[in-house]
């Protein structure tokens, strides 16, 4: 925001990446390269790796994945750009999008954790 005046969303970003506009592929490039390169050197100087694990199944997390894509394209936004972004802007959009989103995320922890015991 401070440096080209943009939210710092990433469904928006990889959105531009995906359809390029002239002049204005290269930041988007950028910052995705340091989203994913951060950790590695990160992990590299501090020697320390990470211990991932899922919970779930691996069906289960890219049909959470295509959701959550799904749904950031449909509400305008992520949790970065309207939870973070947004709401230190006070974005009332951002403010509903983010009460919104989280609700869904409760609701659907709950069903799938507590009634369809996943």
């Amino acid at each position: 925001m401070a440096l080209h005046g943009r939210i710092a969303g990433i469904s928006g970003i990889v959105a531009g990446v995906l359809t390029p506009v002239k002049g204005d592929w290269t930041w988007r490039i950028a910052f995705m390269a340091g989203l994913f390169f951060a950790p590695l050197i990160v992990w590299l100087v501090t020697a320390d790796k990470p211990q991932v694990e899922f919970a779930h199944p691996l069906w289960m997390t890219i049909i959470g994945g295509l959701a959550v894509g799904f749904g950031a394209r449909l509400g305008g936004g992520c949790t970065s750009g309207h939870g973070v972004c947004g709401m230190a802007r006070f974005s009332k959009r951002s403010i509903a999008a983010t009460v919104t989103f989280m609700g869904v995320a409760f609701v659907t922890v709950f069903v799938l954790h507590q009634i369809l015991e996943f």
